[in-house]
């Protein structure tokens, strides 16, 4: 750009030749986006990301129009029961088949490193336990839920597999904040092994895990 313009001016001082040029004083720079904000991003940021890990898996389960399996995954520090559709991970706690748990705990050896795939099946062993049904039968009976006990931060936390009726059962983990009572987190669990083979022991020794049809637990929810 020349530093006279043809008005005999400095082009700067010129408001016929700078005009819409970097040196006119009233131009305004265009306006851009930041990096990661909009609808898009947030749609985005908002989708579940695909699982790369290795996993097995029961189902699919018929639900209104479209249907989903549920998955047992290897993650960092543990394993995960999860949802899966055509959309990806399903952001609630996972119903499954009461019979479809020992499938999902005899296949878990296919992932899982040795000590926590013998866990996962010695608790599923105990629904043959004679003396473990019987304890559990005088200290619980008629339960319909299976219990590992922890905590997360401040408040108590369980990890429980229901059931729900229709044959169905729930691996959720729960909250109980003061003033609010036990509430279920409606996201995947993802904890050790050594919780899960807990939760499906005692699970095991009360018949949760085999039981076929259940339409009568759905009123204890």
């Amino acid at each position: 750009m020349p530093v006279f313009c043809r008005h005999n001016r400095f082009t700067a001082d010129c408001p016929i030749c700078s005009k819409g040029t970097p040196l006119d004083p009233g131009r305004r720079p265009a306006r851009r986006s930041p990096s990661g904000s909009g609808p898009r991003a947030k749609a985005e940021s908002a989708a579940p990301r695909a699982f790369s890990g290795r996993y097995v898996s029961v189902g699919p389960y018929e639900e209104g129009e479209g249907s989903y399996e549920v998955r047992l995954e290897r993650v960092p520090g543990g394993i995960r029961l999860a949802e899966w559709d055509g959309s990806g991970l399903r952001r609630r706690a996972p119903l499954l088949a009461a019979e479809d748990v020992a499938s999902l705990v005899e296949r878990a050896a296919e992932i899982l490193e040795e000590r926590d795939a013998t866990r996962m099946s010695e608790a599923l062993q105990a629904a043959s336990d004679p003396a473990g049904r019987e304890y559990e039968a005088a200290g619980a009976a008629g339960d319909t839920l299976g219990v590992s006990r922890g905590r997360s931060g401040d408040f108590k936390e369980e990890l429980r597999l229901e059931s729900v009726g229709d044959g169905r059962v729930r691996m959720g983990r729960w909250l109980l904040r003061p003033g609010s009572g036990w509430q279920l987190q409606e996201a995947p669990p993802m904890l050790p092994a050594a919780r899960y083979a807990e939760v499906i022991a005692q699970a095991a020794r009360r018949g949760i895990t085999s039981r076929t049809s259940d339409a009568g637990d759905a009123s204890r929810l």
